[in-house]
């Protein structure tokens, strides 16, 4: 049966606006508590940034490793740092997650790109940079694609010796400024990518399982739920992180497949680091 890797990324940008009666789980012990309940719903790899107990992206370890002392206690969940979020941190404060010893995975934005109101500024210098980080430390990227232009930037990055195969993609659709969340435009992307690689898929503003049944039917090996892109499955249908796994869950066996432990998915990630 083809094992599908549910990842979560649990809490939302500060800039989001929450929906009244849900709450966004900053505090190390709340976030901790569901991601430990998400992995029991199905989910093997969460999607984590460094942040402070306000919730404000940081350049510092401290809540963050906290954070996963917790979520150790009761998980052996796949730990994906972020590179990521708009913020003025430089770039080793960005990429300060890769340092945590029990992260896993991280990804790695492809190039720079129109962002809501804003520009986010991922050159060629800062990919390379961050690369050579992740693989100092023994972290498997995950490529974060905005847009078609990126998928070329990675396999130039494979060639110079930058990136290592099996490559590993992550479709991030629905930010305004970068490539629409329309089934056509993953069709797209999807076939772009060179043979062997895998891929998955974000859903920025998601309110419905839309996209993801879409990644399911064209050979996804991942699909992502959680705060940081959507607060529901069903528009104004309000659930918790756990509620959005299990959902995930069982449209992930709608089509007959299911969903990947943490074990597998390390073993489908080529992720070695304990």
């Amino acid at each position: 049966m083809k094992k599908i890797i549910l990842a979560v990324a649990p809490v939302a940008h500060m800039e989001k606006e929450i929906p009244a009666g849900v709450v966004n789980p900053v505090d190390p012990e709340m976030l901790a508590a569901e991601v430990i309940e998400c992995q029991k719903a199905g989910a093997s790899l969460v999607h984590l940034h460094v942040r402070d107990t306000s919730g404000r992206i940081v350049g510092d370890l401290g809540t963050f490793s906290h954070t996963i002392d917790l979520i150790r206690q009761g998980s052996d969940i796949i730990i994906q740092g972020s590179t990521g979020g708009v913020s003025d941190l430089s770039l080793d404060a960005r990429s300060v997650a890769v340092e945590e010893s029990r992260v896993q995975m991280a990804s790695l934005n492809m190039g720079t790109t129109n962002f809501n109101e804003g520009i986010y500024v991922n050159t060629f210098s800062d990919i390379r940079y961050w690369a050579g980080k992740m693989k100092k430390y023994g972290v498997v990227p995950e490529l974060e694609v905005f847009d078609t232009s990126m998928i070329d930037t990675c396999l130039m990055m494979k060639e110079e010796g930058v990136l290592q195969e099996p490559l590993h993609f992550n479709f991030s659709v629905g930010f305004k400024g970068c490539i629409a969340a329309r089934s056509e435009n993953l069709f797209i992307l999807k076939n772009l990518l060179p043979p062997g690689s895998s891929w998955s898929i974000l859903h920025e503003g998601m309110s419905d399982f839309s996209m993801l049944a879409s990644a399911l039917a064209f050979g996804a090996t991942g699909i992502r739920v959680g705060y940081e892109d959507g607060f529901s499955y069903h528009p104004g249908k309000y659930m918790k992180n756990r509620e959005l796994v299990a959902k995930a869950s069982e449209l992930i066996r709608y089509f007959g497949f299911e969903p990947a432990t943490a074990e597998e998915a390390r073993e489908m990630l080529g992720i070695t680091k304990v």
